[in-house]
């Protein structure tokens, strides 16, 4: 079972679908002029060994990656050792892979660091790609972004062989029978089995709050004084969860795309459910096509491949009521993708399900040869790690008309979602929410889009308000897709880079149209 809908990097959707402002600014320029060395940080983390604490980062040239052929040019990669459990500093330690590129200009602030969501998105692949678009921030930061343990480069885990996620493929992720919920159920267990073979003992150490204290001891070796941190999608929760834990460590930090910190297991999947049936009806409305009758007809198209899938042009594979949800949801993180959507739903309900089929490869990080990505496995070993909650397969039938009434195109899946994705699991999760408190801490610059499907805009108010008084200031784009900053709004991006590059914090409640 793959998990259908879930925080995902911002950029990994834009590149598989690519083939003014009101208020105004209430802080002052603080910027102090030539800063081109790296400052030697104010303290160590606490409880670090020196050992830990004085490493070198030996930079040189990067190799290829799973992911993503070597960048070349400046970009430099490193291995940072940690250790692997934060509650026994001085005992086993693990390498995370990181990646940089040197500030471009003379009046270097520091270093920039990236996390792209997820939870499972590799930095050291994207990090290259996305330096376009902060082109404008690269003349004063080194671009740092790093594989998080578990991802990647950071013993990353694969819990399943390329055939055996083909063949669950064929699972029904919106079981309608006992045979049907016993085999879902049957599934995400061998998922876990699979993890916990494959993670070892890293399984109870790759939380949020682990990779926290990881980007502190970043922090400290990169000689950085401050942490300077830009996080998207699932990246905005992590840098909640270090505010909380490291607020006077806190520099210029940026949330966008922002993870609902006061929503538990349930919340999150009706929240989704919102946020996607939003951007569904807004591309509906588009098409100019009746919001509540398209919703209906893709509802029935989904039910007609629940009975009896499509054939598509990849021979041997057909187009399933599961794998259709994946594709119709890929298009949604941003505007750009909505004409292929529709070419994809108008080919399905003539009967061809290729268009659809490749839109939900593209999701899954499935290439044409077959071979699969691990993001998702990733991001179920960190995601349950972090997660207290376990719904049972009863608890979720009993929310499951709530789920339908949201959305009769993703509340289905997505509740059933509840009951999957860490059933049975190895390892007890951690909290029900994650804290993000940061009394103290600067202020941090929330950025939320009211058009965003997979992290709809409410959760942008409620981090800032979790993050505290003076702490969380709101910036607001009126726009469609998954995040603000460089996805065609001037008014954010120069927000943005005036808070990042200068100090100036936005008005909080400012709103970009």
């Amino acid at each position: 079972m793959a998990r259908l809908v879930r925080w995902t990097a911002l950029t990994a959707a834009a590149a598989l679908l690519t083939a003014g402002c009101g208020g105004g600014s209430s802080g002052e320029d603080t910027d102090d002029g030539d800063r081109s060395g790296a400052r030697p940080s104010a303290a160590a983390p606490s409880g670090v060994p020196a050992s830990l604490a004085s490493q070198t980062l030996d930079w040189g040239r990067c190799e290829d990656t799973a992911d993503a052929p070597a960048p070349g040019g400046d970009w430099q990669c490193a291995t940072l050792e940690a250790p692997l459990d934060w509650a026994d500093p001085g005992g086993e330690t693990i390498g995370l892979a990181l990646i940089r590129s040197r500030a471009s200009g003379d009046r270097r602030i520091g270093s920039l660091l990236f996390n792209f969501g997820g939870p499972g998105g590799s930095g050291v692949s994207t990090m290259p790609s996305y330096a376009d678009a902060v082109s404008g921030l690269h003349e004063r930061y080194d671009l740092v972004s790093w594989d998080p343990r578990g991802v990647g480069a950071s013993e990353g885990v694969r819990c399943r062989d390329d055939e055996a996620i083909e063949a669950a493929e064929s699972v029904d992720a919106t079981p309608d029978t006992p045979a049907e919920e016993r085999a879902f159920l049957a599934d995400a267990a061998d998922f876990g089995k699979g993890c916990q073979k494959a993670a070892g003992k890293l399984m109870a150490h790759v939380s949020t709050t682990d990779t926290a204290r990881d980007m502190d001891l970043m922090r400290h070796v990169l000689g950085d004084e401050e942490m300077h941190y830009f996080g998207i999608s699932y990246g905005t929760e992590l840098g909640g969860v270090y505010a909380h834990l490291f607020p006077e460590n806190v520099g210029r930090v940026v949330l966008d795309a922002v993870v609902d910190p006061s929503a538990d297991t349930m919340g999150h999947a009706e929240n989704q459910a919102r946020g996607f049936q939003r951007a569904l009806d807004d591309y509906l409305e588009s098409t100019g096509q009746d919001p509540e009758e398209g919703t209906r007809e893709i509802a029935a198209l989904l039910k007609r491949l629940d009975a009896e899938p499509l054939p598509t042009a990849s021979p041997g594979r057909r187009l399933t009521q599961t794998l259709a949800l994946t594709g119709i949801v890929l298009p949604l993180y941003s505007k750009d993708g909505w004409p292929t959507l529709t070419s994809a739903l108008e080919a399905a309900q003539d009967g061809d399900g290729s268009e659809l089929l490749a839109l939900a490869d593209g999701y899954n990080e499935r290439d044409d040869s077959g071979k699969y990505g691990t993001m998702t496995h990733s991001q179920r070993v960190i995601s349950c790690l972090d997660d207290k909650q376990r719904p049972t397969a009863e608890e979720t039938k009993k929310r499951l008309p709530g789920f339908e009434r949201i959305s009769p195109v993703f509340g289905p899946f997505l509740g059933w979602d509840t009951a999957g994705w860490c059933h049975e699991w190895p390892v007890p999760g951690q909290h029900e929410t994650p804290e993000v408190s940061a009394p103290g801490a600067a202020p941090v610059l929330v950025v939320g889009n009211t058009g965003d499907p997979a992290t709809p805009y409410e959760g942008a108010r409620r981090m800032a308000d979790e993050l505290g008084e003076d702490v969380g200031v709101v910036l607001t784009w009126k726009g469609e897709g998954h995040g603000a900053y460089g996805s065609g709004s001037d008014c954010v991006d120069s927000a943005v880079d005036a808070y990042l590059l200068k100090g100036a914090v936005p008005k909080d409640g400012t709103v970009c149209s």
